[in-house]
């Protein structure tokens, strides 16, 4: 039998789709990658954006009766109801099914319609599961699992639940195990990176100080944190950061420079916090990498508003921005919200933070012109011949060359810059 593991959305669902293809694989299954050689497809579902849930949907709707197909990850429990009323599945499951998945398969195999959603907002999979990573260069591994927000418009903890950390030694033994197996980047990822250990009595800084621990040359990239986390550790988290095995990057989502809308949001914290959280990290790495996220067009949000979200991005100069248009998720506060700001507008608005976004962003990769460095290289290019590396501070650098330099560092020269990305060329 021939299976199809399709994984949509973060990071962290990337990451269980590898342990369910891990799972079968080793259970005996044949993995394969298009849907026309599959007999069971299994769609690792991401519901945080309407358009995203859309996709999911319509690549379900596409899927010829002749396949079997299991629905899993966020969208079952996030809005069944739509998938129960326009998709003909076979099995929904919740997110990070793991093991689970090789009984659902056989079931679905001998004709069962399978409902597997009780117990997916506590449960866990083993970090030790199998897994087969997109990359042989970069293994992704989740930290935790749910968080401990309670954002207005956040529809994903109704699908992720409340935190569930691994400990500091299981993290740290698959993270020894990925580098025997020849993995040379680690993305440590959650829903909240900065919740990580809340739980169990340790915290994001100490794992981050015993994975760099683990013997081999590898690189980390931290996942995203929330402002109100860091703060109580910050001090910690800059000293592990230092460590040359951490990349500069830091994602920290601020969604809006209005105080009011931060509160309408239910993020707990201000735009100060932001800013002071942003300056320490700054004035410790002048090359950091500075990711974030803003919402336009939450209810309540005003021209006022918005322009502050504005001169914030203007002052602050993020290396990359990711704006989003407000989508009323169900079962969300924020669906219920009174002053709603129309779609062209939020449209209109999220155009123009864009805009700003990418010029800034282009400013800053201009600035790396010239840098000479040791630079990862850990992807393809999508122009045949090129290759992707990272720089200390992830930033993409496109070089020309073969394969054969996946995950091997090398030397490298920045010679031009474009709006998203660096090109370079190789020094040895």
């Amino acid at each position: 039998m021939q299976i199809l593991v399709k994984s949509y959305g973060c990071s962290t669902n990337h990451a269980d789709g590898s342990a369910l293809a891990g799972c079968l694989f080793q259970a005996g299954y044949k993995l394969v990658d298009s849907v026309e050689d599959a007999d069971v497809v299994i769609y690792n579902t991401c519901a945080v954006k309407g358009p995203t849930e859309n996709r999911v949907i319509d690549a379900c709707k596409r899927l010829g009766r002749d396949k079997k197909l299991i629905v899993t990850g966020c969208l079952p429990l996030v809005n069944f109801e739509r998938l129960q009323q326009d998709v003909q599945f076979d099995a929904v499951v919740g997110p990070a099914a793991g093991e689970q998945i090789v009984e659902i398969v056989r079931r679905v195999s001998n004709g069962d319609r399978v409902l597997a959603l009780q117990g997916a907002l506590e449960s866990k999979p083993r970090l030790s599961l199998p897994r087969i990573q997109a990359s042989p260069v970069v293994s992704v591994i989740p930290i935790c699992y749910g968080c401990l927000g309670s954002c207005s418009y956040c529809c994903v903890v109704f699908a992720r639940g409340r935190l569930r950390s691994y400990s500091v030694q299981e993290v740290v033994d698959r993270v020894h195990e990925d580098v025997k197996r020849g993995f040379r980047e680690f993305w440590l990822t959650a829903q909240d990176t900065g919740c990580y250990g809340r739980d169990n009595g340790t915290n994001l800084a100490r794992l981050l100080e015993a994975v760099c621990g683990v013997e081999g040359d590898f690189k980390i990239r931290v996942g995203m944190m929330t402002p109100n986390m860091v703060k109580d550790i910050l001090h910690e988290l800059v000293e592990v950061f230092k460590s040359e095995k951490i990349f500069k990057f830091l994602h920290l989502p601020v969604q809006s420079g209005n105080d009011d809308v931060l509160r309408q949001m239910r993020r707990f914290y201000s735009v100060e916090d932001f800013r002071n959280i942003v300056g320490e990290v700054r004035k410790n790495f002048p090359m950091l990498s500075l990711a974030t996220d803003v919402i336009c067009g939450l209810p309540g949000e005003d021209e006022h508003a918005f322009q502050d979200t504005l001169s914030l991005i203007g002052e602050v100069k993020p290396d990359i921005v990711n704006v989003s248009k407000f989508y009323a998720r169900p079962k969300t506060s924020a669906s219920k919200m009174k002053h709603a700001v129309s779609l062209d507008e939020a449209k209109r608005r999220s155009t123009i933070a864009t805009t700003l976004a990418r010029k800034i962003v282009f400013d800053k990769n201009k600035q790396w012109l010239g840098w000479k460095g040791k630079t990862l290289v850990d992807e393809i290019g999508k122009v045949s011949g090129s290759l992707i590396g990272r720089n200390p501070a992830y930033r993409p650098i496109v070089i020309k060359g073969t394969s054969h330099l996946l995950g091997r560092t090398i030397s490298v020269k920045v010679v031009k810059a474009f709006p998203t990305y660096l090109a370079g060329e190789i020094l040895e």
